[in-house]
């Protein structure tokens, strides 16, 4: 087992971590496919409003990629088909009927899957619907099945503590895992497990095959923050990696040949007492997962990640990729002479207020605290960085739209964790704007590889 100690970024402290407590709620109404938050897909849909579906019913495909089918994460009716902004499509609603019928695929063994070629396997999740699982770095994209990865990361344990515990996702469910890492070996020379062990007297190995301990502040468990620590040549750039719950997903669908719709989802609410995890569905409706009323009159629902995940409402629904709902308070409201208060209770990583010096969780809201205003040249987003590149210079180079230099500073190894933003004094959205650079660089590859 190899240590890695990954020495930047940010360890915060933010109330109402969730407890390692499972709960289950009532079941639901509706489920949803949310195809906007599938990155570099164009979605073309093969339904229409009040079609009959299966769960495992194709509902929409690539239209640069034909091959990547996105399936149905229930059986009923099409419900609503909800368009934003320029007519992207935002939600596939389904009602859900009593008996929900399911779509069958072939089941394999483990002796199937070493006879297997890799095209069949591929082919195979790809029908099934599991293949937007696998992401491809750098840009995090749907792997691309025509490469090669030098390695696949799996990764279990997150050091942002608002994700799922493997210790729940896995219980009862490791001979899935077992199967589903046994068909990622197919996909490549390497299948690296990746376990973040946060220090705690809790803290014990999963899962008895860890190749990789990583040690660290968040995002230390990333990736793409381990692999750019230790890679040793160009061409593991572009390796391949999925969540450890996705892994057993993957081992579910090859031994029972059905579409998997299972999902354990962190809950918090800031309340010590209420956060948890939850054993809910794909596609759950965001207020399905709540079973008590929120502590504010005006809150603000983040999925996915303080510093990573989306803003949604309560009648939205939760995304493919993504396993932790927090709500947060929308605090509106001024603060009289904040520069001046100690800030006994504010979450921030500069010793100018004097909660640095506590150990206390802290509460959060959606309040900026202060207002935008020129970069000062602070250096604060470098020293979180964990992938030690510059992004305040990146972000000069992408202003001045001089690509070349962002991407000689650094622009492709970063890991969009967000803490650039989060630290910035001067409020200004960095990860925003390097993601975006991001995949203004990728679609520009794209168009230049289609036309040699």
């Amino acid at each position: 087992m190899k240590i890695v100690k990954i020495k930047n970024g940010w360890r915060f402290k933010i109330a109402g971590e969730p407890s390692l407590r499972l709960e289950t709620r009532p079941p639901v109404t509706h489920v949803a496919s949310v195809p906007w938050k599938h990155p570099f897909v164009k979605p073309r849909l093969s339904i229409e409003k009040g079609d009959l579906v299966k769960t495992g019913s194709l509902l929409f495909y690539d239209k640069n990629r034909p091959e990547l089918k996105f399936l149905s994460p229930g059986g009923g009716t099409i419900d609503d088909i909800i368009y934003g902004s320029r007519r992207i499509i935002e939600a596939i609603v389904i009602k859900l009927d009593s008996t929900e019928a399911r779509e069958s695929f072939s089941s394999f063994t483990q002796s199937d899957i070493e006879s297997i070629s890799r095209d069949a396997l591929i082919a195979h999740f790809m029908s099934g619907g599991l293949w937007p699982l696998i992401r491809q770095l750098p840009f995090r994209e749907i792997a691309r099945p025509e490469s090669s990865p030098a390695a696949i990361w799996v990764t279990l344990g997150s050091a942002d503590p608002f994700q799922p515990s493997p210790q729940i996702y896995l219980k009862d469910r490791a001979d899935f895992f077992e199967l589903g890492l046994k068909a990622l070996s197919r996909l490549a020379d390497r299948v690296n497990i990746c376990w973040f062990d946060d220090g705690s007297s809790i803290s014990v190995p999963p899962y008895p095959g860890i190749t990789h301990r990583v040690t660290g502040k968040y995002p230390a468990s990333d990736p793409g923050v381990v692999l750019y620590h230790t890679k040793k040549s160009p061409s593991e750039n572009h390796d391949w990696y999925m969540d450890g719950q996705d892994a057993a997903l993957l081992g579910q669908f090859l031994k029972t040949g059905l579409y998997p719709v299972e999902k354990i989802v962190t809950v918090s609410d800031g309340i010590p007492d209420h956060g948890c995890h939850v054993k809910t569905r794909l596609g759950v409706r965001l207020k399905d997962l709540l079973n008590h009323p929120l502590p504010y009159d005006h809150s603000r629902w983040v999925v996915g990640g303080f510093f990573f995940g989306y803003t949604a409402g309560p009648d939205q629904y939760l995304a493919a990729g993504h396993a932790s709902l927090a709500i947060i308070e929308e605090a509106h409201s001024s603060e009289l002479f904040g520069f001046v208060r100690p800030g006994f209770k504010k979450l921030s990583r500069s010793r100018t207020v004097l909660s640095a010096l506590g150990t206390l969780p802290l509460p959060v809201n959606a309040d900026m605290h202060g207002e935008k205003r020129p970069c000062v040249n602070c250096g604060y987003c470098a020293d979180v960085c964990p992938v030690t590149i510059m992004p305040q210079y990146v972000f000069k180079s992408l202003y001045v739209d001089e690509m070349e230099e962002a991407l000689a500073c650094g622009l492709l190894d970063c890991v969009e964790c967000g803490l650039c933003t989060f630290v910035c004094p001067s409020k200004i959205e960095l990860a925003d704007a390097l993601i975006d650079a991001r995949h203004r660089y990728h679609k520009e590859m794209n168009q230049v590889a289609e036309s040699v």
